[in-house]
């Protein structure tokens, strides 16, 4: 079908590109258009550019979509403008247009920042798209109300991808080669994940942590659905496993100098890993102990792994990065020792470091083979957006969530105090801004990586759009503090 298409467009103008943009659009949806690369990229072509520009308001913005996602330098405001008034107000000519409102409320979560005609799409398709569930037939109905509730760029493609494919099975126009593919692919990735969980799970028991330290959090299947959504593809099933054993120990090293550790010990523990020898571990208390011979074990294990592999042993810049890792747990703590309340900034600054996330992604991108032998300390020192953004996402979507009373407190408690006019939810409301703010520099990142200055590998970048999209998910309280979507989604993709 695809091969048929590219050939028909080689000599059609804008209805061959419109026909293989709405193939390409259900197999990225369906997560399995990495089949089909040079398909995907060949519809990639001058006709998306001619309807992006001059097709109606599905067309347009669905090229802008996959253009934006490619990496092309297309701009909401050149797409967007002839479906305006003189006001830069859209016409409500398209206020009933239901799959084109769908595709614009799509792009409208794509900003790069400093684009207007993005911010006002969101606003009319949501409202319209809002009235206009009542009147739509049930399977449209509920297929709208999903797309509001877990917008498509900023939710978990696996989780969109099941709910995507029961909505195709209600169409007329069904392509069953396709459905088949999706739901033979979904299989085959569970039961990946599924054995990856359990040698994860052996791991973990036999390394005895849970029983060693009893105050240390033991959730070693929410460790692994950080990463297993972070980083896919069956080809990189062992770095998978491998990665969640570092998340598993930064959650583990958090809890110990929260709850199971004197100042002095701590001190004792960052010292010995800026170490890093083996032998250091015997002059740590117990349970220190362990989890130091377990970070070295890992950590050399992984730095053997990606010198085999790709030639290269990153072992110095990954204790550094652990190193930093540790200081910043030991400013956590010595803010609380001294009686010092930090400047917001400056505690959201710590804790893009205290999140793990750019020790995991420091990991990964070695594992990826990516050369950044000069510039990898930079990258600890000085780190990039691209890990930032989806590292601030993460701490402040817990402190909305999870108000702290431990060593750190959180950044709602402390912008509280700098402002201490503000209610708690004008509080919140700022911080939700900050986190649109640091979605549309991530989006700058993976969109106009070209002018960031920095080369990553796609795997990478896209590893980061999935953390901060994995945020939401396991911080999405509901009303009773349960996390329904989570749930939902272990039950669609681990069971």
């Amino acid at each position: 079908m695809l091969v048929h298409q590219r050939r028909r467009s080689s000599t059609a103008s804008g209805g061959g590109g419109r026909e293989r943009m709405a193939s390409v659009d259900p197999l990225k949806r369906l997560c399995i258009d990495h089949y089909f690369q040079d398909e995907v990229g060949s519809a990639m072509d001058a006709h998306l550019e001619e309807l992006a520009h001059g097709g109606a308001l599905l067309d347009a913005t669905l090229a802008f979509r996959l253009m934006r996602e490619a990496g092309h330098h297309v701009f909401a405001d050149e797409v967007l403008g002839r479906f305006t008034d003189d006001n830069s107000d859209f016409s409500l000519a398209y206020s009933k247009d239901i799959r084109g409102l769908l595709s614009l409320q799509d792009i409208s979560h794509m900003n790069i920042g400093a684009e207007a005609s993005l911010h006002r799409a969101k606003e009319f398709s949501s409202r319209n798209l809002q009235s206009a569930i009542k009147f739509l037939e049930p399977n449209l109905a509920r297929y709208v109300s999903q797309s509001l509730e877990h917008p498509y760029h900023v939710s978990l493609m696996q989780y969109k991808a099941r709910h995507h494919l029961s909505y195709l099975q209600t169409l007329p126009t069904r392509c069953i080669a396709m459905e088949e593919l999706a739901l033979a692919d979904f299989q085959l990735n569970k039961l990946l994940h599924q054995k990856e969980l359990q040698e994860i799970k052996r791991w973990w028991m036999n390394l005895g942590l849970a029983q060693e330290i009893p105050v240390a959090r033991d959730h070693v299947q929410k460790w692994y659905v950080w990463i297993m959504t972070a980083f896919q593809g069956a080809t990189f099933s062992r770095y998978r496993i491998e990665l969640t054993k570092i998340a598993t120990f930064v959650y583990i090293m958090d809890d110990i100098f929260d709850l199971a550790s004197t100042q002095e010990e701590r001190s004792c523990f960052t010292q010995a890993i800026k170490m890093w020898d083996f032998a250091a571990a015997d002059s740590l208390p117990g349970c220190m102990g362990s989890c130091y011979r377990a970070i070295y074990t890992v950590t050399n294990g992984i730095a053997d792994m990606v010198e085999r592999e790709h030639g290269v042993n990153p072992i110095n810049h990954l204790k550094k990065a652990w190193a930093m890792l540790f200081d910043g747990f030991m400013t956590q703590t010595k803010w609380l020792s001294d009686n010092h309340v930090p400047a917001s900034d400056d505690y959201l600054r710590n804790g893009v470091v205290t999140s793990g996330v750019p020790l995991m992604f420091l990991h990964l991108l070695f594992m990826l083979g990516h050369d950044v032998g000069k510039d990898a300390a930079e990258l600890i020192e000085n780190i990039p957006p691209v890990i930032s953004c989806p590292s601030k996402i993460f701490r402040l979507w817990d402190d909305i969530g999870n108000t702290k009373k431990g060593l750190d407190g959180s950044y709602k408690q402390l912008y509280l105090k700098e402002n201490p006019g503000l209610a708690a939810g004008e509080a919140e409301e700022h911080m939700r801004g900050l986190i649109a703010s640091e979605w549309e520099e991530l989006n700058r990142e993976c969109f106009f990586f070209s002018l960031s200055g920095r080369s990553f590998p796609a795997g990478f970048t896209q590893a980061a759009l999935n953390a901060a999209r994995m945020v939401g998910v396991m911080y999405g309280h509901d009303g009773e503090r349960r996390l329904p979507v989570l749930d939902d989604y272990l039950k669609m993709l681990l069971f």
